[in-house]
């Protein structure tokens, strides 16, 4: 799996952080979505897509 942000896409509520905080982050001048781990182990990734998810 790997991870990448559709900043035009993000809506800057936060959801992916709190959903998978290990992964996603916000910048703080923004508030758009940071990946932190763009290949995240296998522990985090059912986070991942469920983060990933909520912006559909």
């Amino acid at each position: 799996m790997r991870i990448t942000a559709d900043t035009t896409a993000c809506i800057s509520a936060g959801m992916c952080t709190l959903t998978a905080p290990e992964v996603f982050d916000q910048e703080d001048d923004d508030g758009l979505v940071a990946v932190l781990r763009p290949e995240p182990p296998e522990e985090l990734r059912e986070a991942a897509a469920a983060a990933v998810r909520l912006r559909r």
